[in-house]
């Protein structure tokens, strides 16, 4: 149901409402709640809708505790009246059902008027001013709007202050929501970039622990891979590895070449980017090559460059 249902066919024969009934019901309630016109231009709101944003718990017994029988009916029921034996093909093609019970715009301020929620304060005053004005002087008039429709028969007026105040009230609250939701979800993303973040830095940790602890436990073995390396050329270096099963895949030994000039001059610094375009493998793959002859005992960290590219040494 969309805020105002009708079938498209059935001409609006009602004439216009002295006060906007969608502004109305939104400065009582504090919502915007679907609406069903019929011709004669009585309003009726799915009940479930009204009680639940009031903050009602039980549709079904803020029904009975609160609105009168007169100003409550299910929908089939107000069908049958307006459309007749048409009525199921009419509400049929606006996807309700003929059980769902309904309130009059009474029965809305009657469920207003008995609720708690703070937002409803101000339209149950001007209620209750209304009340007080009838009995006090026999009618309560709403002033002329300053101009008037020149289609219309009827007389325009201006919206009561009361209602207006109601409905700014409610519009910088839902602009303040926004906002506040707005900040929540920035801070959110802000949270969890710094949790991918701590995360990282915290597997490379564990990267580091466990490289060092392979490279305990290989020193430990009898004939381990730690055993002194002659430098002398690149190419012997490679050989001297791949004699001891230190380089078993081509990708490590393709690294592992990259970096043989530099350890037998005494310090070889190279980012794992600037090997991958060496080698045209992908920097991930280079990192678990590097990592390899780092765990294996063929080479060690030394620090830094001053570009930030890692140095590796012999061991």
């Amino acid at each position: 149901m969309r805020e105002q249902d009708m079938p498209e066919d059935e001409p609006m024969a009602h004439a216009r409402d002295a006060v906007d009934v969608g502004d109305f019901v939104y400065a009582a309630t504090g919502a915007r709640v679907r609406r069903l016109t019929l011709p004669d231009g009585a309003h009726w709101f799915p009940a479930v809708d009204v009680a639940g944003n009031l903050g009602y718990a039980n549709t079904r017994q803020a029904l009975l505790w609160h609105v009168s029988p007169d100003c409550r009916q299910s929908l089939g029921d107000i069908a049958r009246g307006v459309y007749g034996t048409d009525a199921s093909r009419r509400i049929a093609g606006h996807g309700l059902k003929k059980s769902m019970k309904m309130v009059t715009l009474a029965g809305l301020v009657q469920l207003v008027n008995g609720c708690t929620k703070h937002e409803c304060a101000p339209f149950r005053r001007w209620v209750a001013e209304v009340v007080a004005t009838v009995q006090r002087d026999g009618a309560y008039e709403l002033v002329p709007a300053p101009v008037q429709p020149v289609d219309d028969l009827r007389t325009a007026y201006v919206m009561p202050e009361e209602i207006v105040d109601a409905i700014v009230r409610l519009e910088e609250r839902s602009i303040r929501a926004e906002e506040a939701c707005a900040v929540r979800e920035a801070e959110g993303h802000l949270l969890m970039r710094e949790v991918s973040r701590g995360q990282d830095l915290l597997t490379q940790a564990f990267h580091r622990i466990a490289d060092s602890l392979d490279r305990l436990a290989e020193r430990a073995q009898p004939g381990g891979a730690t055993a002194a390396v002659s430098a002398g050329t690149p190419q012997e270096l490679l050989a001297s590895w791949q004699d001891r099963n230190l380089v078993i895949t081509e990708d490590i030994r393709t690294v592992a070449a990259v970096l043989a000039p530099g350890l037998v001059e005494g310090a070889a610094h190279c980012s794992a980017e600037e090997i991958a375009t060496r080698t045209g493998l992908s920097p991930a793959r280079v990192q678990d090559c590097v990592r390899h002859l780092l765990r294996r005992g063929c080479i060690r960290h030394s620090g830094r460059a001053p570009d930030g590219s890692p140095v590796y040494v012999l061991v």
